[in-house]
């Protein structure tokens, strides 16, 4: 069974999200921002993020740039999950390292298959 880590500093987005992934059957790790996802990471290394962007004490760009900088990590698919929708974001995010590009108000339809089409 996949790992999928959710982050986000929002409790009510992050049990929506973790609920979803719960319901497709994934093993699910929670982090609050950056800095809590990285030492979790460290610990041991999900299948796939899913991560806000704006976080206290690390943003969700940097956390991409740190997990994909990692030798660990560095495979490990990225969905940012965010409010940020300008397209000046999505490219920032992409120049980040992300894999997928999902803003919100999201349709959970849509996350569930990209979640699919990121893990083997």
């Amino acid at each position: 069974m996949a790992t999928v880590m959710v982050v986000d500093d929002s409790p009510t987005l992050r049990a929506m999200i973790v609920e979803i992934m719960k319901e497709q059957r994934y093993e699910v790790v929670e982090a609050e921002d950056g800095l809590e996802a990285q030492e979790k990471i460290k610990a041991q290394c999900p299948d796939l993020i899913i991560l806000d962007v704006v976080m206290p004490r690390m943003n969700g760009y940097e956390l991409c740039r740190w997990v994909k900088g990692e030798p660990a990590s560095q495979n490990v698919p990225v969905i940012m999950c965010t409010t940020k929708s300008e397209d000046f974001d999505i490219h920032w995010g992409k120049k980040q390292g992300v894999d997928a590009y999902i803003t919100k108000p999201f349709d959970p339809a849509q996350l569930i298959a990209t979640v699919k089409k990121l893990l083997p």
